[in-house]
């Protein structure tokens, strides 16, 4: 069975946090959430894991035993050595010892951190303290592992670290489940779901919501004028601007690009907000 949930509502007193919401994972795949702050990213997956509750909708997962589960910020005791944070894992999952470190000490030796076992949480770096969170998560060889924001404040080296830690648990069979804010990080994979303010905006694989991008985008070396520039954003040096399908906008220094997920994500952003504004304006 594939853990997920479907047309999920979650509010917490007046707020809506997230709305009609439906993501799926699959065994041997690593999918993922994405949204800037306040997207309600940490909520999917909290309700996911069952560490919240919902107001509608359907929620499918497996028997906590075996869900692996990182929160943000690594879930790793401080004050805890790296052996010990690893040991306090394995008894709450009912692991054996002899079980417990074979598995920590291959999981360790993977991730650099063999030579820190015994400094305290508290002392790790922050590269580090994210591997060693990852490791808490999947020790137990979880069905399903969910991450929330995993390489956030990560260096290159380590962030290459942790994807390979999370490769390794979808190649076991694991259903994978990450947040994250970075576009280029969930280009990795294999499907995504765009949260913007509690709503999925676009969803599917990477390549799938580029091709639904509706209109055109194109390159300009400065910023446009008009009625242009709310459909706009700048891009390095230069602006890229969005043309919604029946809008005609003829500018000779205006070039035609080819759109990537973050052109995309960003078009999915600004249709939503435009049409909120235009349903806005037409009830008063």
């Amino acid at each position: 069975m594939n853990w997920g949930v479907r047309s999920l509502t979650v509010r917490f007193g007046a707020r809506c946090a997230l709305r009609d919401v439906t993501f799926e994972a699959a065994p041997g795949e690593v999918r993922g959430v994405v949204g800037g702050d306040g997207a309600g990213k940490t909520t999917l997956v909290r309700a996911l894991v069952g560490a919240i509750g919902h107001a509608q909708g359907e929620v499918r997962r497996p028997p906590a035993r075996e869900i692996g589960y990182m929160p943000a910020g690594s879930g790793v005791f401080q004050d805890l050595s790296v052996d010990e944070n690893l040991a306090f894992t394995a008894a709450a999952y009912g692991m054996p010892r002899a079980e417990r470190d074979e598995r920590a000490t291959q999981l360790l030796e993977r991730t650099g951190l063999l030579d820190a076992r015994k400094r305290l949480g508290g002392e790790l770096s922050g590269g580090m303290r994210q591997k060693l969170g990852v490791l808490l998560a999947m020790l137990h060889g979880p069905s399903l592992l969910v991450l929330d924001e995993p390489t956030t404040g990560v260096d290159p080296l380590s962030r290459a670290d942790l994807w390979r830690l999370i490769a390794q648990a979808a190649s076991e069979g694991a259903q994978v489940v990450l947040s994250t804010s970075y576009l280029d990080e969930a280009e990795r994979t294999s499907q995504l779901l765009f949260l913007q303010a509690g709503r999925a905006l676009a969803s599917g694989t990477a390549a799938d919501v580029v091709r639904a991008m509706p209109g055109r985008v194109r390159w300009a070396p400065e910023r446009p004028p008009g009625d242009a520039l709310e459909r706009s954003w700048r891009r390095g040096a230069s602006w890229r601007i969005w043309t919604p399908p029946g809008v005609s906008e003829e500018r000779k220094d205006w070039e035609a690009v080819s759109p990537d997920l973050q052109d995309a994500v960003t078009v999915a952003a600004l249709a939503h907000e435009l049409q909120g504004a235009h349903q806005g304006g037409a009830s008063q």
